[in-house]
């Protein structure tokens, strides 16, 4: 709340909010000192809504901050409608109730280890990654007062290992007896070769037009990318059969699905074809590592992957023993 008080022939007003730093201006009228705290009371209130008046003693709760996150931050971001998910879910637990005074290192701490029996090491990381840079924000842009980032306090799960996962001897063709299916999805078995075929992600072969190929050079225009530079990848000819399979006409994309469709489509896709722990990305851990058996150089395939840190491409590279003990002699 505000307060006025009359010093050394000036007034000088002050607007002290719990969750803010205190405010102090000084000024000639009394008036304007009134309106001054009107208009910052206003502007302190409106930053994270109504709720944060539910008493002179309270601070925003984290429901708040989190919602503002999501609306004002999250959009700017490649991947933001999975973020977004993520923060729907963390407004859903009893943590979003918490007031921004009681959001110890201990509460976050407590909150780290239940969801750790419930999900994933990597889920409990992105979590807290969402929770520390939305702290981070409203401390520095938004005027929110801390003692400090409570989850820079904890220890995170560690990041997960990279997967070294590769499509198997024969799994290939069950993938393929699967979709052929008559209740398999006919975009899949294009979709999948042609991302075995290019090593491109998921996202950037769904968001791939019509007009971004280059059939007579042989190449894609991806405009969206995971790194945010744009970048040409080229097409085998095998790639482009299976571009043109695409079993969807009328469509200024070959692929015109969700992200959500593919990812369902491929878990009922290996579960009837008795494939475990097999990701639609391991698809391009498939792809990068048929490059280089296929004696491309590092330069060559970081052009078609994208990479553009060599220790990166090679968390995807896993090149078979055996292969290379062939040319061996």
């Amino acid at each position: 709340m505000g307060s006025i008080r009359k010093r050394n022939g000036r007034w000088q007003a002050q607007v002290r909010k719990l969750g803010f730093p205190q405010l102090s201006k000084s000024f000639d009228r009394k008036a304007a000192a009134n309106r001054w705290i009107q208009l910052e009371e206003a502007r302190l209130s409106k930053s994270f809504g109504h709720s944060f008046e539910a008493g002179p003693q309270r601070s925003p709760r984290l429901a708040d901050i989190l919602e503002r996150y999501r609306d004002e931050i999250s959009p700017k971001k490649r991947g933001h409608l999975v973020e977004q998910y993520r923060i729907d879910s963390l407004l859903r637990a009893p943590l979003a109730k918490l007031y921004v005074r009681d959001a110890t290192p201990m509460v976050f701490s407590t909150y780290r280890d239940l969801r750790l029996s419930q999900v994933s090491p990597e889920t409990v990381r992105k979590e807290l990654q969402i929770l520390s840079h939305m702290f981070t924000v409203a401390e520095r842009e938004w005027g929110l007062a801390l003692a400090g980032n409570p989850i820079a306090q904890i220890k995170r799960p560690a990041p997960s290992e990279a997967r070294t996962r590769r499509v198997l001897a024969g799994e290939y063709r069950r993938l393929e007896t699967a979709a052929r299916h008559p209740r398999a999805a006919s975009y899949l078995w294009p979709l999948i070769n042609f991302a075995i075929e290019t090593a491109m992600r998921r996202g950037e072969i769904l968001a791939l037009g019509w007009d971004s190929v280059d059939r007579r050079k042989k190449i894609a225009r991806l405009q969206t990318t995971k790194t945010g530079t744009p970048r040409d990848v080229p097409l085998s000819t095998c790639a482009l059969v299976w571009l043109e399979q695409s079993p969807v006409a009328d469509s200024d994309k070959p692929f015109p699905v969700s992200g959500n469709a593919v990812r369902l489509g491929w878990t009922r896709l290996t579960k009837r074809a008795g494939i475990e722990d097999l990701h639609f990305h391991d698809l391009r851990h498939e792809a990068i590592s048929r490059l280089f058996e296929k004696g491309l150089s590092v330069a060559e395939v970081a052009l078609i992957s994208g990479h553009r840190d060599v220790r990166q491409l090679f968390r995807y590279t896993h090149l078979r023993a055996e292969d290379i003990a062939k040319k061996l002699r």
